[in-house]
């Protein structure tokens, strides 16, 4: 298996699309029920990344400093993990890292993207909160991530 690493403009993008494929055929991942829809690692833009459950707690501000002198020196060395439902990227885990990479200024992250349907949303959504012992608001609007 091959990782690849897309890197977008740093300028503001719209729309875009992403596809990869692993076969001999050429076709678009997740397109068909009989191909593997497998995670793909890509950059993608912060801002292009919402982060559902970001108000919830609070990061620790010592290991985002750790991370932030990590990434400066050797990168990136694990992606975040994202959902992807309907081309909105969705941001669960790496609150840390990502916080690394909007306090260093850097445009892009290095994300382990799957995707799923609006129902795995909920189901991921509920299970954290659950997990975590908080409350959340399942699927907030847009606007509210445009605050």
């Amino acid at each position: 298996m091959a990782n690849f690493v897309l890197r977008l403009p740093a300028t503001s993008l719209r729309s875009f699309s992403i596809s990869a494929s692993s076969n001999d055929s050429g076709a678009v991942p997740g397109t068909s029920t009989t191909q593997n829809g497998g995670p793909v690692i890509l950059e993608l833009p912060l801002d292009k990344i919402r982060r559902p459950l970001m108000r919830t707690r609070a990061n620790d501000p010592i290991k985002v400093k750790e991370l932030m002198d990590s990434i400066k020196e050797i990168g990136l060395q694990v992606p975040i993990d994202v959902l992807e439902v309907d081309g909105v990227y969705y941001g669960f885990s790496g609150c840390h890292r990502y916080e690394a990479h909007q306090r260093l200024g850097l445009p892009t992250i290095r994300c382990k993207i799957r995707r799923g349907t609006k129902e795995t949303l909920r189901t991921l959504q509920l299970k954290w909160a659950q997990d975590s012992n908080r409350t959340i608001n399942v699927l907030p609007s847009p606007a509210q991530y445009h605050e």
